[in-house]
């Protein structure tokens, strides 16, 4: 029991002791001693106590030779305890104050990635995800021999995937709404559309054009006979369309009886 009592005592002293000689140093004038210290508390991982040194440090280090690397490593800390809306503005300055530096491509590419890790899931806003694309593209117009181009195109096809999926939400979600307002169904075709020139590879592309051949058929229904003769041959059309594209589709089945339907009432139109 005095055993682990002077064990827990010691531990107590330790800890006292170290937060004290770290309060000195905050208050201290001893700027080389800081940087000294500032560096060790981030080799062994202590974030939170080199970003205050490195803080402090900026000002006074600055146009000397030590400004970069100390900027360097105060954008990292912000970076290792995942504020990554800091680290990248961080990142990103660095860059423009020491756009010839030693660690100046690493940092345009750790900004875009920073955006990469703030873009939250495809249901909500979606402007970080464009800001990492718009990002990323910067930098590889600006390094476009860079080692890290594949990196920067595989996170970029990932984002791209988000706006595809948020895209497709939309869409569905016009579809949806078309029987309360048939507007809805002018504005589905015409994302449906939009998207196909978007997104030319998308696996979503058979089920756009499902929407868009139903949403012409639904729209014909109550229209004036030219405009339901128009809007039927684009139903009739986009079918076509999706049978000689995706002979396989899931959706071919119920596309083909909005087909038919639209054969028919064409047929009494006559």
């Amino acid at each position: 029991m005095k055993k682990l009592l002077l064990y827990f005592s010691t531990i107590l002293f330790i800890t006292l002791t170290s937060c004290d000689g770290y309060n000195r140093l905050l208050k201290s004038n001893n700027y080389e001693l800081k940087y000294e210290k500032a560096n060790q508390y981030y080799q062994k991982g202590n974030y939170v106590k080199a970003t205050a040194l490195f803080e402090e440090l900026i000002p006074v280090f600055k146009g000397t030779d030590r400004a970069e690397e100390i900027y360097y490593y105060y954008a990292y800390c912000n970076y290792y305890q995942s504020d990554y809306a800091l680290s990248q503005y961080h990142f990103k300055n660095y860059y423009r104050n020491f756009p010839m530096g030693k660690h100046a491509e690493e940092c345009l590419f750790m900004n875009a990635y920073c955006y990469y890790l703030n873009s939250p899931n495809y249901k909500l806003d979606q402007t970080d995800t464009k800001n990492a694309m718009n990002e990323l593209q910067n930098f590889i117009d600006q390094y476009p021999q860079s080692v890290r181009i594949d990196s920067c195109n595989k996170i970029y096809d990932a984002l791209r995937g988000k706006l595809e999926k948020k895209e497709r939400d939309i869409i569905i979600q016009y579809y949806n709404l078309g029987d309360y307002m048939p507007d809805n169904y002018k504005a589905a075709i015409t994302s449906v559309n939009n998207f196909i020139k978007e997104y030319p590879e998308s696996n979503y592309i058979d089920e756009m054009l499902y929407y868009s051949i139903n949403s012409y058929y639904l729209l014909a229904i109550n229209s004036v006979k030219n405009k339901k003769l128009e809007r039927l041959n684009l139903a009739m059309e986009n079918y076509l369309k999706l049978l000689d594209l995706y002979p396989k589709s899931n959706y071919l089945r119920r596309a083909e009886s909005v087909y038919e339907s639209c054969k028919k009432m064409k047929s009494n139109l006559n």
